[in-house]
């Protein structure tokens, strides 16, 4: 019952790369599990692009799926098998037929948040500024190709498309202070307060204003910003 509320959150709620002195920063935080942030991938990419002279976008894994809320898809698969029609008709994004014919009706592959978050750090210390892409990527690969959360292997594939050396990325996903960094990302987006993901943040100041809590389109996305922007300079 536990794991079956975490994904009706998951479905329903639709680490420092540097940061510029003259750019606001916009904290992203997600889970690479979420169903509504696969949705919202387009729309916070949109953003980055549209203000990247004046705005530079951090992306925090949540750890929505962590600790004992781990287990096998099958337990949540009867929810997914109509909740991601939701998230489609939302937002435009298609789940793959590898995901809901393979990967959703086998039942076997390990729902886990861990391993693409360890991914994403492990990118973030690797190439920083294409952070957000491959945080877009790791939910592609998971909800379109079907690739299962633990496999490893397929994270340094994904790595080699940006680039980077497949087998040194996967032995640096194993790296201690990659997990510990991992870790603090959880620990920062709860000590956020964010409840459900997607969750956009500006932070001005040493303080941190919500402009999005769970899915938005670009347009109510931009006029929170906007507005905000507008207030912090009063």
């Amino acid at each position: 019952m536990i794991k079956y509320l975490l994904m009706v959150a998951l479905f329903a709620l639709g680490s420092n790369t540097g940061k510029s002195q003259n750019k606001m920063k916009v904290i992203y935080v997600y889970d690479a599990l979420c169903g509504w942030c696969y949705g919202f991938s387009p729309v916070i990419s949109q953003f980055e692009t549209t203000y990247q002279d004046s705005v530079e976008v951090e992306v925090l894994s949540g750890g929505m799926v962590t600790g004992s809320r781990i287990g096998p898809i099958g337990e949540v698969a009867p929810y997914i098998s109509w909740a991601y029609k939701d998230v489609e008709n939302g937002t435009g994004v298609k789940f793959g037929t590898v995901f809901l014919e393979q990967t959703l009706k086998k039942g076997t592959a390990i729902f886990t948040s861990v391993p693409p978050s360890i991914a994403l750090s492990v990118f973030k210390s690797l190439s920083p500024h294409r952070h957000l892409s491959f945080a877009a990527a790791l939910q592609k690969a998971i909800y379109f190709d079907g690739i299962e959360p633990e496999n490893t292997a397929a994270y340094g594939s994904l790595a080699e498309k940006f680039g980077l050396d497949g087998k040194k990325f996967v032995a640096a996903m194993n790296d201690a202070q990659q997990i510990a960094n991992t870790e603090k990302e959880f620990e920062q987006s709860s000590s956020l307060g964010v409840t459900g993901f997607p969750t956009v943040f500006v932070e001005s100041g040493g303080s941190y204003h919500k402009i999005a809590s769970g899915y938005v389109p670009f347009k109510v996305l931009e006029e929170n910003f906007l507005a905000l922007k507008n207030k912090l300079k009063q």
